[in-house]
């Protein structure tokens, strides 16, 4: 398999350096592969397989991986993110659709689904829920939610539309 040439496609997966960087890449909408306990060649060859793109701060791996590797040389997350987005494009998933943690894609629940697995107080407060199908975390737009819009203005993606309940909380 060669390396996507639509950049929409862009899927990555990432070393153990930028675990952080993986995170905020789910959560803007990219098919994001994380595992600390992956090594490089285990990424190497999941890159290679998967069609994915390499994302590292190791130079030697990044050369080992020729076109399936890209170098993040910024250790800011903002401009980290900057990077990627003008080098691959835009996501194929809209922002807060993925579960940060595991990079299944959310699904939309039931508030009554959710009412003996979240507290009470937030069952009350809010109204639209999303479960992560493959590892069961439940999401609601929490206090946090406002911090990660500031992130997603700080990219300048003012032309989405995040309807309530599609922030992440878990």
């Amino acid at each position: 398999m060669t390396p996507p040439e639509n950049p929409r496609s862009a899927r990555f997966v990432v070393d153990t350096m930028l675990g952080r960087l993986a995170k905020w890449l789910r959560i803007l909408g990219y098919d994001t592969r994380y595992d600390p306990a992956l090594d490089d060649d285990a990424l190497l060859r999941i890159a290679q397989a998967e069609g994915r793109i390499l994302l590292t701060r190791d130079h030697a791996l990044a050369r080992r991986g020729g076109p399936y590797a890209f170098l993040v040389d910024h250790e800011d997350l903002i401009l980290q993110l900057r990077m990627i987005r003008e080098r691959f494009g835009e996501p194929a998933d809209a922002p807060f659709s993925r579960c940060p943690v595991c990079n299944t894609r959310l699904t939309i629940v039931s508030r009554e689904s959710v009412a003996l697995h979240v507290p009470t107080f937030i069952w009350q407060q809010y109204e639209r829920f999303h479960r992560c199908p493959e590892c069961g975390r439940i999401y609601w737009p929490g206090t946090h939610f406002e911090r990660m819009r500031s992130v997603l203005r700080a990219l300048e993606i003012h032309d989405i539309e995040i309807e309530d309940g599609q922030g992440l909380r878990a």
